[in-house]
């Protein structure tokens, strides 16, 4: 085409480009240009010519830019099609580019330094070695012309090793061949690394200083810092020879460079990446390097002077990759010592911990946490933690903790050096203090380690400090807290210090009693401290709680004396009843409202002595009565406690009473505490409240309109006694047990007799009381089941409408929304007598089911065999299950359907657990499918119809509810059929709005996943089968990819397993393996869940596939199948007589049958396919497989070896 043509089509299209940019454009002139840019790339035959006009040096910056991307665009989509000679012209005239076409190093834009290395880079990848043998030879000839050059070459070569190595963006077979090349001439590469940065280092230290010389100087100063770029794109990789060749000269002048201002971050950024190295432990020995008398001076020195200069975001960044070294650095030394690879503790230990301590001691926050995974690996290992130096180190890294325990440093505040670098680190408060937690918890693990080789150091500290602290002036700082005058806020300067000395002596205590010798601790010491704490009086609630959790830390003293426990008693019973003065005040018909703080402290004090009665029953025994006396005073007055308070003091006496080892004297104290209970529970007009919803309504005050919603709530006794109640019988069912050690049993008259299978079967001192009251609590589950009917709903009150709604803060927890941090401590519990009605039907639902899940494991047989059980819980807690929301159910299945049916003996599932979970299995798959279809619909209707955006909205609460009720059935039927998982199964299903499990790639199940007796049990009825195999395999393909993954990997085949001896219907059998097809399309973007999910349908195919042709025809409708292929992959797996092809292989081969069908991220959705061929094999004789495309002779008949010959 002629150069008129070129010329005019070049206008146009820097018009176009013009358009695009200007931001004065409108918006249907910009996008008619970009169409036509567009369709001028895609579809235009003279690209290349106008690319290159368009990127010549006299073009503005945007223009060429354009050009070069156009150039980009041809070498990305066109290049298979090019004739030979256009490949070359392309080729000569980008070099040419970089040779001659750019402006000076300092004058050029980056973003076309960038693109122009991205083209060479993609022709690269197409190209070489085979086509291309002399690219590594044009490019050093390229960086001997200067600066501008070579400083493209390193972008090159730095983009070669991230496409090939770091994010392999190439068909395998070019990555290998590229990478196998690199590598062979690694050698090579690395020298011109180096000796690039050396030259230009040493140019640029001659030339800074003198001012006429200035440009020169920087132009060498870019080159040094793009080569630093590349080699940290290498050293990740490469042998670790390379790394440590010719006496670790490259690490030698990385420390030299960090003294460098303008080079110091790229070389510690090699450094780390080079310390942080894994391998063989003998290719690491060079390393140690690093711990030699100039690596070690250097290193410090560039420490100190960043430090130095005040906080300046340069000198941060850098200071946090020093710290990074550093911490690799003692990572490596970890490794290293101690193994078989004769490595010595280094001269300079006690340098490199002074150091590193320096940073531990920093007013960073973020500097100080990087430090402690560190110091727990120095302290734990076997070697170093007996270094006296190290020791030595135990005292100042506790007292370095002393001083990082104290929160302080928000970003919003001035109140410590710590606040302006947090200021970097955090977008807020909310941010820092979330951090700061974790930072806090790492520091305990850390102290402890360090406690276990020096305990009476640390225990001595914290004597030191809290002495003070018990004697020290009560600041509360600048802000008042609303609790009350003169009482401090959690961010008073007074609370931080106890907050941190609490912390600090609790840890260190702990330790010490796991770690000395009886004889060996400091008991009169302990003690000491003891009476200090509980003579110590303080009316503010934030430092009581403090206090209290010291009484418990020096607790274990007082089983050397146990003459000071009704002390300790008396102090804890005290804060039980703890009020703020000022809150008396209120006392109107409704308590006051207590303050988040003051109820923490009674509840702390409450827990307190629950605590020390589980951990040291036989201590508080001999003092039973006193206890007992104590809680029955207390339970005297109705007003004095809250429900919870009372019941926690009951449970405490229940512990108690579990040593008493004899049946009936504990039968007859339990019978004796729970009497009022019994008199309240079983009276006529209790009865008829709790079986009538509309008594029920009426008798809590729901059903009222009140006037002044603060302060007037006439029910909240009436309340208050149903609460009582049914906390009362948790507590008793929770807490009260047959003796742990049988003889004692035996002799105590728990044991009644033994199993078929020889297992003991004992008596719970608590059945008769609490089955006596077991008809009125059902009566109750089923009245408050039967209170979400539209009828019921629409007796409540003005005033209560909302009162069944979820709390605030339960929506904010789901939501993932942070509380603001003050709030929690200084706002009542509850604000208005609606939050109190909320509260107190959630908190009821949930504790009513808690006694339904504890009545299994705490009475077993005795509960088991009550008469129409089955009938009688499905009755009341599965009746009007379709008005119940889903943040009510996702409760009742958690804690009470699931610990019910884990604890029930096998001899009861055909009369309990089946009857029972036959029909609610099949209820929640129906409730599911049906509001995973409603989510579906709505997300289609919201793709045509703008959503509401707001995050709280209430679509989004319902949809998250969704997720979390399908975890939870999806896990209570794993639990049921698969596997019984204990502890760790049950924090899968906290309110977890993390997904980031979703993406762990675990993802062959485990091999043992059988079913369960249970499993097998449920299996044998044809309806519950068909209910969980459906849910099993429908659930797969409802937008939730936790849910889908841990269903695919635990659940869907040993299911599968059980039915494949019968004969399933070929509809069936089709049906499943489409809905993992299905799963396949919405999750195959998450690697995790497609690994899952492939690896699943490979199964079932494989499985299957011998007795169902159908399978063949679900796999036939699969988009760009590949017929052929699909023809040998069955024809291997029906002839039996052939050799089986590696699992590996198979499943390979598989996979790429069925990417059609495995979504793609959005991103990728729309993106333009690239293609790049394979070039004739490097190495040894590959066979040609179906996949790989020949490459074929071009059109001139020539091989293609020779194209790229310089």
């Amino acid at each position: 085409m002629s150069a008129e043509q070129v010329s005019s089509l070049c206008e146009q299209l820097v018009k176009a480009v013009t358009v695009i940019m200007d931001p004065a454009s409108t918006q249907r002139y910009r996008l008619e240009a970009l169409k036509f840019c567009e369709e001028f790339k895609e579809k235009c035959p003279i690209c290349v010519p106008c690319g290159l006009k368009l990127a010549e040096k006299t073009q503005t910056a945007i223009v060429r830019h354009f050009g070069l991307q156009i150039l980009e665009h041809v070498v990305k989509y066109r290049w298979n099609n090019m004739p030979r000679l256009e490949k070359v012209y392309l080729k000569n005239n980008v070099m040419g580019l970089i040779s001659s076409g750019t402006q000076s190093i300092l004058e050029e834009e980056s973003h076309i330094k960038d693109v122009l290395s991205r083209i060479v880079v993609e022709m690269i990848k197409r190209e070489w070695p085979q086509h291309w043998p002399d690219m590594l030879k044009e490019l050093d000839t390229l960086s001997k012309q200067g600066e501008t050059q070579t400083e493209l070459v390193m972008f090159i070569l730095l983009r070669l090793a991230e496409d090939v190595v770091t994010f392999q963006t190439l068909p395998t077979q070019r990555r290998r061949d590229i990478q196998q090349t690199l590598t062979q001439n690694m050698e090579k590469i690395f020298s011109f690394l180096l000796i690039t940065l050396q030259q230009n280092v040493n140019k640029y230290r001659r030339m800074k200083t003198d001012l006429a010389q200035q440009p020169k100087a920087q132009a060498n100063c870019r080159v040094g810092i793009a080569a630093l770029n590349t080699l940290a794109g290498y050293i990740d990789w490469v042998a670790l020879s390379h790394i440590t060749a010719d006496n670790c000269k490259l690490l030698e002048m990385l420390c030299l460079l960090l003294n460098e201002p303008e080079l110091q971050i790229g070389a510690a950024e090699c450094l780390l990446i080079a310390v942080s190295r894994k391998g063989k432990l003998e290719d690491r020995k060079p390393l140690m390097v690093l711990f030699g008398d100039v690596a070690m001076h250097y290193i410090l020195s560039a420490a100190q002077t960043a430090d130095g200069e005040g906080l300046v975001e340069k000198h941060y960044v850098f200071l946090k990759r020093l710290c990074q070294v550093l911490c690799a650095l003692g990572s490596q030394l970890c490794a290293l010592l101690g193994s078989d690879s004769e490595v010595e503790t280094p001269t300079n230990f006690g340098k490199y911990l002074d150091s590193f301590l320096a940073f531990t001691t920093h007013p960073s926050q973020f500097l100080r946490s990087s430090t402690q995974i560190t110091w727990g690996a120095l302290f734990r290992h076997e070697v170093l933690s007996r270094d006296p130096l190290l020791l030595a180190m135990i005292p100042k890294y506790l007292r370095a903790s002393m001083t990082n325990l104290v929160k302080v440093g928000f970003p919003s505040k001035t109140d410590s050096p710590s606040c302006e670098y947090s200021r970097f680190d955090f977008d807020s408060d909310e941010d820092f203090n979330a951090f700061f937690n974790s930072f806090r918890a790492q520091q305990g693990e850390v102290m402890r380690m360090a406690c276990r080789l020096d305990s009476r150091t640390g225990f001595q500290m914290a004597g030191e400090w809290l002495k003070y602290q018990l004697t020290a002036p009560v600041d509360t700082g600048p802000m008042n807290s609303k609790t009350g005058e003169g009482l401090c806020s959690i961010f008073s300067p007074s609370f931080v210090q106890w907050d941190a000395m609490t912390f600090f002596s609790e840890s260190v205590i702990s330790q010490m009693f796991r770690t000395l010798d009886k004889e060996e601790i400091p008991v009169n010491d302990g003690i000491d401290l003891l009476q200090l704490v509980l003579n110590f009086e303080t009316k503010d609630p934030l430092i009581l709680s403090c206090v209290l959790t010291n009484v418990s830390a020096l607790f274990p003293f007082v089983t050397y004396r146990p003459e000071y426990l009704p002390q300790v008693l008396s102090k804890l019973f005290a804060s039980v009843t703890f009020e703020v003065v000022e809150e008396s005040k209120f006392v109107v018909s409704v308590q006051a409202p207590r303050t988040r703080a003051v109820k923490n402290v009674r509840r702390h004090a409450c827990s307190s002595i629950i605590k020390m009665c589980r951990d040291y029953p036989q201590l508080v025994l001999p003092n039973f009565e006193m206890l007992y006396n104590h809680v029955k005073q207390l339970l005297s007055n109705e007003l004095l406690l809250t429900q919870m308070e009372k019941c926690a003091l009951m449970e405490a006496l229940v512990l108690i009473s579990n040593q008493f080892k004899d049946y009936e004297r504990q039968k007859a104290f339990l019978e004796e505490l729970m009497a009022p209970v019994a008199g309240l529970w079983l009276s006529a007009e209790m009865q008829r409240v709790l079986s009538d919803p509309e008594a029920f309504i009426s008798y809590v005050g729901a059903d009222n309109k009140i006037a002044d919603p603060v302060m007037e709530d006439p029910s909240g006794l009436n309340r208050s006694r149903i609460s009582f109640c049914v906390y009362t019988i948790l507590g008793v069912v929770k807490r009260a047990r047959w003796p742990a050690a049988m003889e004692e049993a035996k002799a105590g008259g728990f044991l009644v007799g033994y199993l078929p299978s020889g297992s003991p079967i004992f008596r719970n001192p608590c059945t008769e009381q609490v089955l006596k009251l077991f008809d009125n609590l059902l009566a109750l589950i089923r009245t408050h089941n039967n209170l979400y009917m539209p009828e019921m709903v629409a007796k409540l009150g003005e005033t209560f409408a909302k009162a069944l709604d979820m709390l605030e803060v339960e929506k904010n927890a789901i939501l993932g929304l942070p509380q603001p941090l003050l709030e929690l401590y200084d706002s009542p519990v509850y604000k208005t007598v609606l939050e109190r009605m909320q509260g107190f039907f959630c908190t009821l639902y949930d504790n009513c089911f808690h006694i339904l899940g504890n009545a299994g494991p705490s009475m077993q047989q005795d509960f088991y065999t009550v008469e129409g059980l089955a009938s009688q819980l499905i009755s009341s807690a599965f009746i009007n299950l379709n008005n119940i929301p889903d943040y009510r159910l996702r409760p009742m299945l958690r804690v009470f359907v699931k610990p019910m049916v884990l604890s029930c003996p096998p001899e009861y599932y055909e009369t309990l657990v089946c009857p029972m979970l036959g029909p609610l299995f099949t209820y929640l798959h129906m409730r599911l499918s049906q509001k995973w279809e409603v989510i579906n619909q709505r997300s289609i209707l919201c793709e045509d119809d703008a959503a509401d955006d707001n995050p709280e909205s209430q679509e989004m609460l319902e949809e998250q509810l969704v997720r979390l009720l399908t975890r939870e059935v999806m896990d209570l039927i794993t639990v049921c059929c698969v596997a019984k998982r204990g502890a760790e199964h049950n924090s899968s299903v906290a309110v977890d709005g993390d997904d980031d499990e979703a993406m762990a790639t675990d993802v062959t199940p485990p091999a043992s996943a059988e079913l369960t007796e249970l499993g097998k049990c449920l299996m044998k009825q044809e309806d519950v089968c068909t209910a969980l195999m459906i849910t099993a395999y429908a659930s797969l393909s409802w937008k939730d990819t936790l849910s889908c993954q841990r269903t695919t990997t635990q659940l869907c085949w040993p299911l599968l397993k059980q039915v494949l001896p019968g004969n399933l219907l070929p509809d069936a059998v089709s049906w499943f393996f489409t809905s993992v097809l299905k799963g396949l399309q919405i999750h195959g973007q998450h690697d995790g869940c497609m690994a899952a999910l492939v690896h699943l349908a490979f199964q079932i195919y494989e499985a299957l596939r011998p007795r169902y042709a159908e399978l063949k025809v679900v796999m036939e409708q699969i988009p760009d199948i590949q017929r052929d292929s699909l023809e040998q992959f069955d024809s291997k797996l029906l002839n039996p007589t052939l050799q089986k092809v590696a699992d590996k292989r198979r499943k390979d081969h598989f996979k790429r049958l069925i990417t059609g069908c495995i979504g793609k991220p959005l991103g990728e959705q729309f993106r333009k396919e690239v293609h790049i061929r394979n070039l004739p094999s490097l190495f040894k004789k590959v066979k040609p497989s179906l996949e790989t495309d020949v490459l074929e002779t071009n059109e001139d008949g020539e091989d293609l070896t020779v194209l790229f010959e310089p």
